[in-house]
């Protein structure tokens, strides 16, 4: 497979994407869909941190407010009185980590990017806060381009798609990559917004579609992590999507996916190593 975008560089380490990375999600948030108030603490991430480390996670994902369906923004004040703590925390105890921050604000990323942030996870796309991109820029550091429509707490009263899915999605990032690409950001990963402003069938259409991504020739991340559309085909909750996340996790490396973002870290780094052994027996 030729591998495009094959490295980011995180002020000043590179990171190589030919071998696929997991980012872990760490949400300092008393109300996300999985894992809401497990990491909020200080100590709580920090020890979340050291498993995710050890497992052999490659970015630790930094989030202060909820973007599930239906949920309600907060105040800036208040995302940064959650998400500053832990930056600052897991920088000083684990000063090699890298740290992606997701977060649609500006004076949130610039604070971040101060405290030891190398990434920033943006499910907007810029179109929430357009000073995010001048602050991404400045600091030098990869960029993560999402698809959504409209805001978390209606994304998802509007999931037709009369242009078809695909088309929509790729003509979204065209548009919004020849728009990054005159502010100067180059270093862009690309995430197609599972769950974000679309129908349970579309996010499947999504998945099987995305390997036509690779001709953007950025890498892809993927965030399918227990999410609904995993546990509304398997049954249960977020709490027993591990194996169907697990599964489709394979199908985003076998369509050319970079990066996983997930709640499970160990599982993730097997289905890496799967998908690497089917890959050189293809040789």
């Amino acid at each position: 497979m030729i591998v495009h975008g094959a490295t980011l560089n995180c002020k000043g380490r590179l990171v190589d994407l030919t071998t696929p990375r997991v980012m872990g999600i760490i949400n300092a948030t008393p109300d996300s869909f999985f894992d809401g108030g497990r990491y909020n603490r200080v100590d709580a991430a920090l020890f979340q941190t050291e498993q995710m480390l050890e497992a052999g996670v490659t970015f630790l994902d930094i989030g202060g407010m909820s973007t599930r369906p239906g949920a309600k923004a907060i105040s800036e004040s208040e995302e940064l009185q959650r998400v500053l703590p832990i930056i600052e925390g897991i920088a000083l105890k684990f000063p090699d980590a890298l740290l992606s921050l997701d977060t649609y604000r500006s004076r949130v990323a610039a604070e971040g990017i101060a405290a030891g942030v190398c990434l920033i996870n943006d499910i907007s796309g810029g179109q929430f806060d357009p000073a995010l991109w001048q602050v991404v820029q400045s600091a030098h550091i990869p960029y993560i381009l999402m698809h959504t429509r409209g805001m978390p707490d209606s994304m998802q009263q509007n999931t037709e798609y009369p242009d078809g899915m695909l088309e929509t999605v790729l003509d979204y990032f065209i548009h919004r990559m020849g728009t990054l690409k005159e502010a100067g950001l180059v270093d862009v990963v690309l995430d197609p917004g599972f769950g974000f402003g679309k129908s349970l069938r579309a996010n499947y259409q999504l998945l099987n579609g995305l390997s036509n991504f690779q001709f953007l020739e950025k890498p892809i991340m993927v965030g399918i992590s227990r999410k609904s559309m995993v546990y509304k085909v398997s049954g249960g909750s977020p709490d027993a999507a591990l194996f169907g996340s697990t599964a489709l996790h394979l199908v985003a490396l076998q369509q050319g996916a970079r990066i996983l973002r997930v709640h499970d870290v160990g599982a993730a780094m097997d289905v890496i190593k799967v998908w690497q052994m089917l890959e050189s027996c293809k040789r």
